[in-house]
C-alpha cells in the first residue's frame, strides 16, 4: 500500500498545492517540479531509511568515551538526505535553498518520518536553521544558519534542565559576560555558559562536523543572582567546536561535554543526551565555561525560541501521523492476507443466537467487523491527522506569501491551531499504533512485526515538545483568548464556510449539522469555563477542552475533505472516495460524539481532580 495517493489528493486536490507556483517566491515551480520532490524523497525513504528501521531501534547510539557511535545506516541516510537538499527546501534561492512551497517540504518530508522516524533529527537543524534566520545577526545567519541549512553542521534545541523539566521558569543554567569587550565579539555579545542540560536530542554524533546548540540560559544581576520567572531567560548559540567568522572550525573544542546518553523505549535509533556546559572539560582559552553567542535581546530568549519551537511542534504533530499512518498500512495488509476464524451466518428459524459456519474455510480476518472497525479508526485517525498537518503547513506558506489579511489569518489561525497540532495526533495517531497491535494479534507484541516498534516510537510524541497538558494550557489560557478571540472567530468562519457548502450535499448534510452543534458547544464551553475568570478554575480541565477542541478540528477537516472527494466522484464510486466517506463517517458516528463527556467538566469547572486531597490518592 502506498502513501503517495493519500498524500496526491491532499497536496493537489484538496489544498490546491499547485496554485502557489503563481506566486512570485514560487514562480519557478509547478505541479511537475512538486512531483520530482515527492518521488526523490519517496525514493531515499524507500532505499536509505526503510529498510534500517530496525536496525537502529537495535543498535542504539553508544559512547566509546570519545565520540558517540551510530550505525553506518543512520551515516548514510544523513548523507542521503543532506544531498537531496531538503534540509534547505523552503529556504531562499541564495543561501542554496529551492524556495520551495512549505506545504510540499512538509509532504515530502512525511515519507522519511514514515519510513524511520528517529534515523535522524533534520527537523532540529532546521529549526535551529530557521531561528537564526529570523532572529540572529547577518553574522550569525551566515556563519551557523548557512552551515546548518547545508548539512555540513547539525543542530540542536537545549530547554530542559535536570531539576526544571517543562518549567523554564526554573532555568539555572548561567551566561556571564565573556570579559572586557565581550560585546564586540563579530558572532555576536560573547558569555561563559555553565550548566546543565536533559533530553537534548542529538545533543552528540559525528554525524556532521559541528553541532549548534541553541541554548537557554539566564544572565545574572549586578548582585550575581538570576531573574527568576521566564523574564531573565535569553538565548545563546553554543557551537560544540569553535569557529572562526568564515564558518571554519578553529581546531578548538567548546566546553560542552557529554555527560551521559538516556536510552528511551522509542526513537532508540537518535542521540538523547544529558549535556553538561561550562564544567572545564574542554576549557577554551584556558579556562572554563563553554562559549555562547546571545541571540537576540538579553531577556527575550523565549520570545525567540519559540520560534523554533512551534515548528517543532507541527513537525512531532507530523512524526507522531506517520508512525500512525505506518502501523495501519501494516495492520492493513497483515489484515488482508491473516486467515483466522470463520463468519456468523444467520440462523436457521429466526432464533436470536450466534451460529458460526465451523465446517467452512476460514475467512481473512479483515473480513470481521471488529477488525474493521479497528482499521477505519486508524484511516480516520492518520489521514484525518495528515490532513490538520498539511493545513497548517499551506497556513505557513499563507502567512510568508499571502497577501497583508490573509497573512495575519494564517497567522492567528496558526496560533490557534498549533497546540493541536502537537498534542492530537501524538495522542489520536498513537491509539492507532494500539489499534495496530491489536489487529495483529499476539503476534503484534513480538518483534516478528514492526507495530510494536512504531508503538514504542510514537510514545514519546505525548511529551515531546511539552506534555498534553502544557499544550491545552497554552490552547485555553491563551490561544482561544489572544486578540479578544480573533484566531477563534476566525477558526469558527472557516468551519462555517464548510459547513454551509457540505449540507447541500445529502451524504453530508448530516455532518455539517452536527459540526454546527459541536461548534456551539466548543464556544459555550469556552465561555463557561472563564465565566468566573479564575484562570485556576478555567484551566482545571484544559487537557479536555483540547481534545473536543481537537475533535471538533478533525471533524471539521473530514468533512471538507469528504466534500471534495465528492465534487471529483459524485457517483462515490471510486475505492478512494468510499474510503474517505466512511472514515468520515465513522469520525462522525464513533468519535465527535465524545466531546459531550469531555465539555461537560468543562462547563461545569469540575472540581474532582483538584479537589481531592493528596492523601487520598
Amino acid at each position: 500500500m502506498s502513501l503517495r495517493p493519500t498524500l496526491d489528493f491532499l497536496l493537489y486536490d484538496w489544498l490546491h498545492a499547485e496554485t502557489l507556483a503563481a506566486r512570485e517566491r514560487f514562480a519557478d515551480h509547478s505541479r511537475e517540479t512538486f512531483d520530482a520532490v515527492l518521488d526523490t524523497c519517496e525514493r531515499i525513504a524507500r532505499e536509505k531509511y526503510a529498510p534500517f528501521n530496525r536496525t537502529v531501534d537495535t543498535q542504539e547510539p553508544h559512547f566509546d568515551g570519545e565520540k558517540v557511535i551510530l550505525p553506518q545506516a543512520t551515516h548514510d541516510a544523513h548523507k542521503a538526505f543532506v544531498e537531496s537538499g531538503m534540509m534547505s527546501a523552503a529556504q531562499d534561492y541564495d543561501i542554496g535553498g529551492m524556495q520551495l512551497p512549505y506545504t510540499v517540504q512538509a509532504a515530502a518530508n512525511s515519507f522519511f518520518a514514515m519510513a524511520s522516524v528517529s534515523i535522524g533529527s533534520n527537523m532540529l537543524t532546521s529549526g535551529n536553521a530557521n531561528l537564526l534566520m529570523v532572529h540572529g545577526t547577518d553574522a550569525q545567519k551566515e556563519v551557523f544558519a548557512k552551515n546548518e541549512f547545508s548539512g555540513r553542521w547539525a543542530g540542536t534545541m537545549c530547554l530542559s534542565e535536570p531539576q526544571a523539566g517543562s518549567s523554564l521558569s526554573d532555568v539555572a543554567t548561567r551566561a556571564v559576560p565573556d570579559g572586557e569587550g565581550f560585546q564586540d565579539d563579530p558572532l555576536g555579545p560573547r558569555y561563559r555558559l555553565t550548566g546543565n542540560k536533559m533530553w537534548i536530542s542529538s545533543g552528540d554524533h559525528e554525524l556532521t562536523e559541528n553541532i549548534v546548540h541553541i541554548v537557554l540560559a539566564k544572565i545574572p544581576d549586578e548582585n550575581g543572582k538570576l531573574v527568576p520567572g521566564t523574564r531573565g531567560i535569553s538565548l545563546f548559540i553554543v557551537p560544540k567546536r569553535m569557529v572562526d567568522t568564515q564558518g571554519e572550525l578553529t581546531g578548538e573544542r567548546n566546553d560542552v561535554a557529554l555527560a551521559g546518553l538516556n536510552h528511551k523505549l522509542g526513537w532508540r535509533g537518535t542521540t538523547n543526551t544529558l549535556l553538561n556546559f561550562g564544567e572545564g572539560k574542554y576549557p577554551v582559552g584556558g579556562k572554563a565555561g563553554a562559549v555562547g553567542y546571545l541571540v537576540g535581546a538579553p531577556g527575550k530568549g523565549l520570545h525567540c525560541m519559540f520560534h523554533m519551537m512551534n515548528e517543532a511542534r507541527i513537525g512531532v504533530g507530523t512524526a507522531a501521523t506517520m508512525l500512525g499512518m505506518a502501523g495501519y498500512h501494516a495492520s492493513l495488509d497483515y489484515a488482508k492476507s491473516r486467515p483466522q476464524g470463520r463468519l456468523v451466518k444467520k440462523p436457521e428459524g429466526g432464533e436470536a443466537k450466534v451460529v458460526k459456519d465451523s465446517a467452512g474455510p476460514q475467512v481473512r480476518i479483515i473480513e470481521h467487523a471488529d477488525v474493521r472497525r479497528m482499521l477505519l479508526a486508524q484511516k480516520a485517525y492518520c489521514e484525518g491527522a495528515l490532513a490538520l498537518e498539511l493545513y497548517c503547513a499551506r497556513l505557513v506558506d499563507e502567512q510568508k506569501t499571502g497577501s497583508e489579511q490573509a497573512a495575519d489569518d494564517a497567522r492567528l489561525l496558526l496560533e490557534v491551531l498549533t497546540p493541536i497540532a502537537k498534542s492530537w495526533p501524538s495522542e489520536w495517531c498513537l491509539e492507532a499504533n494500539s489499534l495496530a497491535i491489536q489487529v495483529h494479534g499476539g503476534y503484534g507484541y513480538t518483534r516478528d512485526f514492526p507495530v510494536e516498534q512504531y508503538w514504542r516510537d510514537n510514545r514519546l510524541n505525548m511529551i515531546h515538545e511539552g506534555t498534553h497538558g502544557i499544550q491545552a494550557a497554552d490552547l485555553l489560557g491563551r490561544k482561544v483568548l489572544m486578540e479578544k478571540g480573533r484566531g477563534l472567530q476566525l477558526l469558527a468562519g472557516r468551519m462555517t464556510e464548510t459547513i454551509g457548502r457540505a449540507a447541500k450535499a445529502p451524504a453530508l448534510a448530516a455532518h455539517a449539522k452536527a459540526l454546527g452543534e459541536a461548534l456551539q458547544r466548543v464556544g459555550s464551553a469556552t465561555e463557561a469555563a472563564w465565566s468566573t475568570g479564575d484562570p485556576a478554575e478555567a484551566l482545571v480541565n484544559a487537557v479536555p477542552y483540547m481534545q473536543a477542541f481537537g475533535h471538533t478540528v478533525l471533524a471539521w477537516l473530514w468533512l471538507d475533505v469528504a466534500q471534495r472527494a465528492l465534487e471529483l466522484d459524485p457517483a462515490q464510486a471510486a475505492p478512494a472516495t468510499a474510503g474517505k466517506m466512511a472514515a468520515a463517517r465513522y469520525f462522525f458516528h464513533y468519535e465527535l460524539p465524545k466531546n459531550g463527556a469531555w465539555l461537560n467538566v468543562v462547563e461545569s469547572r469540575d472540581p474532582t481532580c483538584t479537589a481531592l486531597p493528596e492523601e487520598a490518592f
